[in-house]
């Protein structure tokens, strides 16, 4: 008896400190806020699958403007947060200052660059993806005039409708591609009703497919392609199901991959600072087909998308990167 009270009691021991080792995790989303359905809500429903398979929990923190962002880090790393995951490039000065102050905090940068022993940046390959929904674009346009609109006017955005640009030519050389900004700050991930007037003005000129990488903006650029009778392309997320039948397909930024294994290599104790970019080969960006843009993609579409991102994932065809030079081949 007094054995099995020794044994219960180290049970109860061991249960206590497997509970106790749970790393404490945190998400501090942009300005665009967790429900963009978009970048945001990507990295949120990472979280979510890693919190469904664990049973751990993580806090959540949104800032409604950069200037708040520093104070949110610093204030979760004052807890004791094992990791934080800062969403958007916004978010890189504070994270290199609040990570120099909390050495022992670990942090992961999505989006952009900071260093430090304690800091994982985590980039992506925004122009792969975005080839093969200009190959599907190009393949779906009656017109052969395609319509790119863009949240904030930066070098990240450009990259979108460069590669955009580069898959729709590699389909037809004389196809046009219109694009637009919605604006220089970080106000342009917040406005669609800019959004749906920059992509109607380009409907105006006979553009008949518009992609939009521009956050919440981005929501005004599809409803006005359902609203004209056109198609459109969403980005990050999977959008497809926002306008059945509208939506050709989605350029898909795996953030929730990101967030996900972020998570759960600290639970598992092999998280690693430095910087990792995130492609087609490494499953950071890839093309949506479901139920829902199924009947848009014809069996020859999704045969040619599909042997392109094989050409780009064998290095066969290599997708110029608009933040390499400023500039775009085509």
């Amino acid at each position: 008896m007094k054995l099995s009270k020794i044994g219960l009691s180290l049970a109860l021991c061991a249960a206590f400190s497997a509970q106790a080792a749970d790393p404490k995790l945190a998400i501090v989303y942009d300005s665009g806020g967790k429900f963009d359905k978009s970048f945001n809500q990507s990295a949120s429903e990472g979280a979510e699958r890693f919190k469904k398979e664990t049973k751990i929990a993580y806090q959540e923190v949104q800032v409604n403007n950069d200037a708040q962002t520093e104070q949110a880090l610093r204030n979760l790393a004052r807890k004791n947060v094992d990791l934080i995951a800062a969403i958007g490039f916004a978010q890189a000065q504070a994270v290199q200052t609040v990570a120099k102050e909390f050495p022992k905090t670990k942090f992961v940068l999505i989006d952009g660059v900071a260093n430090g022993d304690n800091i994982s940046s985590v980039l992506f390959k925004e122009q792969e993806g975005s080839y093969l929904v200009g190959v599907a674009a190009a393949m779906a346009s009656k017109s052969k005039k395609l319509g790119f609109v863009g949240g904030m006017d930066i070098p990240l955005i450009r990259a979108f409708g460069c590669g955009y640009a580069q898959g729709a030519k590699a389909i037809d050389g004389k196809i046009e591609v219109t694009q637009n900004m919605v604006g220089t700050t970080p106000a342009a991930w917040n406005d669609p009703a800019k959004g749906s007037e920059l992509a109607l003005a380009q409907f105006e000129r006979g553009v008949d497919v518009v992609f939009a990488a521009a956050g919440g903006s981005g929501m005004g650029s599809l409803q006005a392609a359902k609203t004209k009778g056109k198609l459109a392309i969403g980005v990050d997320s999977n959008q497809n199901y926002l306008h059945p039948g509208v939506m050709l397909t989605s350029m898909l930024k795996r953030v929730d991959n990101a967030i996900y294994d972020s998570f759960m290599q600290v639970k598992k104790g092999n998280w690693q600072a430095g910087i990792v970019n995130k492609g087609l080969k490494e499953g950071g960006v890839d093309w949506a087909l479901d139920s829902h843009n199924r009947a848009l993609i014809t069996p020859e579409m999704e045969k040619r998308i599909n042997a392109a991102k094989q050409d780009i994932v064998s290095g066969k065809v290599k997708v110029v990167d608009y933040r390499a030079s400023n500039s775009c081949p085509v």
